[in-house]
C-alpha cells in the first residue's frame, strides 16, 4: 500500500503573511482549494480561506487579515485514515503537514488521500456490505468479527457509520457468501438489520405471508 507522505504536495509554494491579497486570489482561481497555508518567516501561521480571500482587497497584504486564518494542520507522521478526519472535521480539500519541529513541509490535497481509501480491501475487494444497529452500550466490534467469521467469511472492514445518544448503526464489509445465515445469526445476537438483502429468508419470509393476505383480504 502507497505511504501517505509520498502524497505531500509541494507543488505550490505556501503563501507569505507579505503576499497581497492578489496573490491568493490568483491561487483560488486557478485551483479549487478550499484553503491555502500562509508562512511567516518560514514558520507556518495558519490557512486563509478561498471564500474570504474572494472579498477582499487585492491590494492588501495577507497579513491585514490573518486573523480570519483557520490553524489547523496534520504532522507528516499521522496515517490516513487520521488525516481524512482533519478533512472532514475541517471541510477543507487541503490541510498542511508540518513535520515533528514544526517545519512545513507542504500539504496534502482531499482527492490523494482518498485514492488510498480506494485501494484498501473495503472497496477493492469483491464482497457483500450489511448495515446492523444496536444499542450504544451494546454493540461490539470483537462481536461483529466473531459473527462472520463464524459463519466461514471474513471480515473485509467495518465503521460506524451513524450513532446518536441511543444506537449505532455499523457498516460491514465481508467476503461473499453465506450472507442469510450471517443476517440472522446478527438477529440473534439482537442486531437490527437495516440494509435490504435478497438473501434475507426472514424477510422474504414475511413479505410471502403479507402478499398471501392481501390475496385473501381481496378475495
Amino acid at each position: 500500500m502507497t505511504e501517505i507522505t509520498d502524497y505531500i504536495n509541494n507543488e505550490i509554494n505556501a503563501l507569505s503573511i507579505n503576499d497581497k491579497i492578489e496573490n491568493a486570489q490568483d491561487i483560488f482561481v486557478e485551483y479549487s482549494f478550499s484553503h491555502f497555508p500562509v508562512l511567516e518567516d518560514g514558520v507556518y501561521i495558519g490557512c486563509i480561506i478561498a471564500e474570504d480571500a474572494e472579498l477582499l482587497e487585492e491590494n492588501k497584504t495577507i497579513n491585514d487579515f490573518r486573523y480570519n486564518f483557520e490553524r489547523f494542520f496534520v504532522r507528516n507522521t499521522l496515517n490516513w485514515l487520521d488525516v481524512m478526519e482533519v478533512f472532514a472535521k475541517n471541510e477543507a480539500n487541503l490541510i498542511p503537514v508540518l513535520d515533528e519541529s514544526n517545519k512545513y513541509i507542504g500539504y496534502y490535497e482531499l482527492d490523494d488521500i482518498i485514492k488510498i481509501f480506494n485501494d484498501t480491501p473495503f472497496l477493492k475487494e469483491d464482497g457483500g456490505i450489511l448495515v446492523v444497529e444496536k444499542g450504544i452500550r451494546d454493540y461490539s466490534m470483537g462481536e461483529i468479527a466473531q459473527i462472520i467469521e463464524s459463519n466461514n467469511a471474513k471480515l473485509l472492514g467495518a465503521f460506524i457509520s451513524y450513532s446518536d445518544i441511543n444506537k449505532v448503526q455499523i457498516t460491514v464489509k465481508m467476503s461473499l457468501g453465506g450472507m442469510n445465515e450471517i443476517i440472522q445469526t446478527f438477529r440473534r445476537y439482537n442486531y437490527v438489520i437495516i440494509s435490504e438483502h435478497q438473501e434475507d429468508a426472514y424477510l422474504n419470509n414475511l413479505r410471502d405471508r403479507s402478499d398471501y393476505l392481501d390475496m385473501y383480504l381481496n378475495i
